[in-house]
C-alpha cells in the first residue's frame, strides 16, 4: 500500500470525517480515485467516440431534405 497526502478544505475534512466516523476512510477514498479515474476514462472514450463520428460525417456526402423525406415515407411503410 501507498500513502497519499492531499490538501483539503478543513470544512471538507471535518464533515467527511464526521460522516464516515465509523468507516475505513483509506478504503472510502480508495474507493473514490477508482471511481474519478473510470469518469476520466469514459470521458475520454466518449471524445474519442465523437471526434471519430465527427470524421466520419466529414468524408460523407450532402443528402437532400426531399431524398430523406422520401426515405423516411418508404420505412415507415
Amino acid at each position: 500500500m501507498a500513502i497519499v497526502n492531499f490538501s483539503v478544505p478543513e470544512a471538507i475534512k471535518n464533515r467527511f470525517n464526521k460522516v464516515f466516523s465509523h468507516q475505513n476512510k483509506s478504503h472510502l477514498i480508495a474507493q473514490l480515485m477508482e471511481q474519478a479515474i473510470e469518469e476520466h476514462e469514459r470521458k475520454e472514450k466518449r471524445a474519442h467516440a465523437i471526434d471519430a463520428l465527427i470524421k466520419l460525417r466529414s468524408k460523407q456526402k450532402p443528402v437532400s431534405d426531399k431524398k430523406i423525406q422520401t426515405i423516411r415515407r418508404k420505412n415507415r411503410s
